[in-house]
């Protein structure tokens, strides 16, 4: 019998089955010519890209490379940079280094791995830069194959969001799973009940419920601060059908809230809620957002690797920039710098320091360090958005 489900497993995986069959193609026809080579090859963004990219997916890189006879060099996960330097030269996130034959057949699976899982945490560092210190949690695997949940919740996390509400996600970022609850829990039990059963499921953590199952927002949410004591939050998940002026109505529920003396019950939204529109829910009221959609099916990065160095000597196709290349950025003014590996001559135009930010992570196929975990690179993430609010003429 086969599989019930339409995924690749890990082994499958790892042994290059889930590629493009032209690249082990490649591999068998150097092979049986006695021309595999020693290779170095870059990887960068494709297309006329003028943006910044929250690198993730580095972790899944190292798991499917390790072992293999090569070497890895690449930028760490959370960090934030240009997918251009300052004089439009394509960044490359990574470089592998060996034989063709030892990572060819992987390069589908590489680049699928950075591609959806940097997209993912650069739209999520993009709202937190957008919401500051207000918290928004990751609700969008429903959305998406659940083969993948781990990767979106994990993803969204680096990038920014204070949370996921994927059992298997919240295990990978270590912290308890998120949510209020299901309109089929009220359908089932009566708004109260529900209220009630989710109060005390929640424990010492905080006590949310959801208020638009059966009636108008405003009086729900009075019903709901009257009946369950001690509640932080009511979520508005209105249909967009009911919407109407969705400020307005976090306006006026926040009003009679505060009215009747229940400041402290704050406010959630969620449903089809994008960058573009956080900020006017935010002024209007709303103090936490679930993001679902938006979140998990975040455009991908058009990734591409290509060969730039072949026996020691650099080569590459037609509008690529041959040559092992470092990545130099300035910690003062934020300036990128691409330039042959191994320069230490380059002075950034102000004077400030430069760092590579090109680490080695891979050595002969064995892992050089104990790779940090998630919220150690989320930390990253949410530095780098505060650096990056110190420099000028950047990006935004």
């Amino acid at each position: 019998m086969g599989s019930k489900f339409n995924i690749a497993t890990e082994n499958e995986i790892l042994e290059g089955l889930a590629s493009d069959v032209y690249f082990q193609r490649s591999i068998s026809a150097s092979a049986e010519h006695d021309m595999d080579r020693d290779v170095a090859a870059e990887v960068t963004v494709s297309g006329p890209l003028d943006t910044w990219v929250n690198f993730s997916g580095l972790d899944e890189v190292i798991g499917i490379l390790e072992g293999h006879e090569l070497n890895l060099f690449a930028i760490p996960e959370g960090t934030i940079v240009e997918s251009r330097d300052s004089r439009g030269i394509p960044v490359p996130f990574m470089r592998i280094e060996g034989k063709y034959s030892q990572f060819g057949n992987l390069e589908t699976a590489v680049l699928g791995f950075i591609c959806q899982a940097s997209g993912i945490s650069t739209y999520s560092a993009r709202i937190r830069q957008e919401l500051g210190t207000t918290p928004f949690y990751s609700f969008g695997i429903r959305r998406m194959h659940p083969a993948i949940s781990p990767m979106i919740d994990r993803s969204a996390f680096i990038g920014g969001a204070d949370g996921v509400s994927g059992i298997l996600g919240s295990r990978i970022i270590g912290h308890p799973p998120v949510g209020t609850m299901p309109h089929a829990l009220a359908l089932m039990l009566g708004d109260q009940k529900a209220w009630e059963v989710t109060a005390k499921a929640a424990g010492k953590g905080a006590k949310s419920v959801l208020i638009d199952t059966f009636n108008d927002e405003k009086f729900a949410a009075l019903e709901a601060a009257r009946a369950i004591p001690g509640l932080d939050f009511i979520r508005l998940d209105t249909p967009s059908s009911r919407r109407g002026n969705f400020p307005a109505l976090i306006r006026e529920v926040r009003w009679e809230l505060d009215l009747r003396g229940y400041r402290n019950v704050k406010i959630m939204v969620s449903g089809g809620l994008r960058l573009e529109n956080l900020r006017e829910l935010k002024e209007a009221g709303a103090e936490a957002f679930g993001i679902g959609t938006s979140i998990s099916s975040a455009k991908p990065f058009d990734f591409a690797m290509d060969i730039v160095q072949i026996d020691g000597k650099p080569i590459t196709k037609r509008g690529k920039f041959s040559g092992k290349k470092d990545v130099l950025r300035c910690r003062h003014c934020g300036k990128t710098y691409v330039t042959p590996a191994g320069q230490e001559s380059h002075k950034c135009e102000c004077g400030g320091p430069l760092e590579n930010l090109m680490k080695e992570y891979i050595r002969g196929g064995k892992i050089m360090s104990k790779y940090p975990d998630a919220e150690t690179i989320r930390k990253r993430t949410l530095d780098e958005l505060a650096l990056r609010s110190t420099w000028k003429d950047q990006p935004s």
